[in-house]
This record gives structure tokens, sequence and C-alpha cells, in this order.
């Protein structure tokens, strides 16, 4: 199989074991690797994320997240939908829609303030 470039975000995380359990509920596996347990991989599919613990990060005020472009954002937005986020607040699942620029995305928004956009092409 060829290797192909990729990008993966590091988002900031509070608690790596809040953060495993919340992505649990979106699909996500993963553990806490390292020294110190302070860093997380966490995939579904060929989705990846990692994640650094961040304790002083204060959700509300966090700048921090990642554009995740996928083949078909249809099904995963009704598979994120089992996660029961609320519309708004932290955490939050935005509805799906199409975009003025060509994306059928949504949003999700993790208990660290991480954004998350998940779109694909028109």
């Amino acid at each position: 199989m060829k290797s192909k470039d990729l990008a993966i975000p590091i988002l900031p995380s509070r608690s790596l074991p809040s953060t495993l359990a919340f992505y649990g509920r979106l699909g996500f596996e993963g553990q806490i690797l390292g020294a110190g347990d302070a860093y997380a991989i966490l995939t579904r599919g060929d989705l990846e994320l990692h994640f650094v613990l961040h304790t002083d990060l204060v959700p509300a005020e966090s700048w921090a997240g990642c554009y995740l472009r996928v083949a078909d954002v249809e099904s995963l937005y009704k598979a994120f939908l089992a996660a029961d986020l609320p519309l708004r607040g932290i955490p939050r699942m935005d509805t799906i829609e199409n975009k003025p620029w060509d994306m059928r995305e949504f949003a999700v928004v993790d208990e660290d303030g991480n954004l998350l956009r998940v779109g694909q092409a028109l």
C-alpha cells in the first residue's frame, strides 16, 4: 500500500480519559500514550485525531480546531447524532447544511472547546 501525505491535528484536552469517553460516543477508539499519560491518539476509520494534555485550558476561550474532509459526510453526521449532543453550548453539534463555499458540512465542539468542522465537497 502506497503511503499518502497526511496532516493530523493535535488538539488540547483538560482530561484525556474524558476526551476518550467523549469521542468514544462519536465512534472513535484510542488510547493514552507517552510519558506522564499526556498524549492520546484516536481513530475512526481513516480519521485520526491527536490530543495533548492541557489542564489549564478554558473551553469557552479555546481557539483550537480542525477540518475533517470526508468522503461521506451524511453517514458520519447520522452516526454522530447517536451521541445526542445539544445544539448550543459546550459541547454541541450543529446541523448539517450546504455552505456557500461549496461544502456540505456540520460542526462538533467537544467538551474542551475544540471545533471540528466535518465536510464533503459538493
